[in-house]
């Protein structure tokens, strides 16, 4: 028999570099509104072409075309629009912080606007949102108190985790938001576990858990998956394919060639692939998927199709790995201004009220980050009493720990 050639390995590459423009052709996309829009009772075999095309509502013109058109009204609609607006100017506002040093790092979700805040209007506010680092939008739509969530970054002495959380890993069980793992996809397997604990206790209340496209080579990931499928777990699987991980490519985590939508689909899962641009489009796929949830019909994962506008963290310099100007030649666009555009199509906004709201919205983050700092920033120290690390750890305090804090004196 022939030894034929050595054998190889593949490795993945992106398909643009620095000095070299990105070819997005690689994209499986679909025009707006021609994606089939199935009766949510589907069998998971039979969502397979949903897990390699792309919904898409809003079409170049700014018109919403199509089965995925949402029922929702233009008010909540218009809400979304600001609460789009009111993260990315808080992103930015902080990632300026982070440079003047009042924060130690920081995270933005520029240009994912639309996922989390389309999906939290699209579900209830006591479902439980399992989040990564980039969804901060849904306790911006949800109304959170932004000082709060600045007092989390700056860890200062109105920190509501008390500085014991990375900036930007805030926890609001209020808001629906579980608290964020800095250890990636470990959201996966306790959402599919909390929607579990829901069924077994006859309650109404669904799971929303949020994964990146590089964190799907987890392991967890697939434990989540076989679990929400062998039990039907009243959860919806996101996965926000932004093309990249930290520096490396999404096909490095297994997106070329095919879609992480169609993992589902193999793992007995109803899948669907969703333009993460379009805020519509969003909101539709969250409640088909959220209805199948509460009629008892299983998990739904959602592979959402969009891009990290940024850096990965104020840490990061992707200028190293991908061409600067990836983000401006993006198919999908910018999610604010395809929004921005389907709204002044139905008359429901324009040009001088963007302009206002983008001002007032300026004006309540500047307010809110100089409350914040009144409690102190990094850069000027904090005030917290080392007497609050052994609070709120234990029910009763064990001997070790009490002689400790008697050494200290407090």
């Amino acid at each position: 028999m022939s030894k034929g050639e050595p054998l190889r390995l593949h490795v993945p590459e992106p398909t643009g570099r620095p000095g070299c423009a990105t070819d997005f052709t690689y994209l499986r996309l679909s025009p707006a509104g021609a994606v089939r829009r199935p009766e949510v009772d589907v069998a998971p075999m039979d969502t397979r072409d949903l897990a390699y095309s792309l919904i898409s509502v809003i079409d170049a013109e700014g018109n919403a075309v199509g089965p995925w058109v949402p029922e929702i009204d233009i008010e909540t609609v218009r809400k979304g629009m600001r609460a789009m607006m009111k993260t990315r100017i808080f992103d930015s506002r902080m990632l300026m912080a982070q440079r003047q040093k009042k924060m130690s790092f920081y995270m933005q979700s520029l240009g994912e606007e639309a996922i989390g805040t389309a999906q939290a209007l699209a579900l209830n506010v006591d479902d439980m949102c399992f989040p990564t680092y980039r969804q901060q939008s849904i306790l911006v739509v949800r109304d959170y108190p932004m000082v709060d969530m600045i007092c989390q970054l700056m860890s200062n002495e109105r920190d509501p985790l008390k500085g014991r959380q990375l900036p930007v890993m805030y926890s609001v069980k209020k808001a629906g938001f579980f608290s964020i793992s800095g250890n990636l996809a470990t959201q996966y397997i306790q959402a599919v576990g909390w929607g579990m604990a829901s069924a077994i206790k006859g309650d109404t209340k669904i799971a929303s858990a949020w994964i990146g496209d590089g964190a799907t080579a987890e392991a967890d990931f697939d434990t989540a998956l076989t679990f929400a499928h062998v039990y039907r777990a009243p959860v919806i699987l996101n996965v926000v394919n932004n093309q990249w991980a930290i520096s490396t490519f999404q096909a490095i985590a297994g997106g070329e060639d095919t879609t992480f939508a169609a993992r589902g689909v193999g793992c007995g899962i109803a899948s669907l692939r969703v333009d993460g641009n379009d805020f519509l489009a969003v909101y539709a796929a969250s409640r088909w998927a959220a209805e199948r949830a509460r009629r008892n019909l299983g998990p739904c994962l959602i592979e959402w199709v969009t891009y990290r506008a940024g850096p990965h963290s104020t840490s990061d310099d992707p200028s190293k790995y991908r061409p600067g100007d990836d983000w401006s030649h993006f198919p999908l666009g910018d999610p604010i201004a395809r929004l921005k555009q389907y709204l002044i199509k139905a008359g429901a906004w324009s040009e001088q009220e963007h302009e206002e709201t983008q001002k007032r919205l300026e004006a309540e983050v500047l307010a809110a980050q100089k409350e914040a700092e009144q409690y102190g920033t990094m850069a000027s120290g904090h005030t917290f009493s080392p007497a609050e690390m052994f609070d709120g750890i234990y029910k009763e305090l064990p001997e070790h720990l009490r002689v400790q804090r008697q050494q200290l004196g407090i």
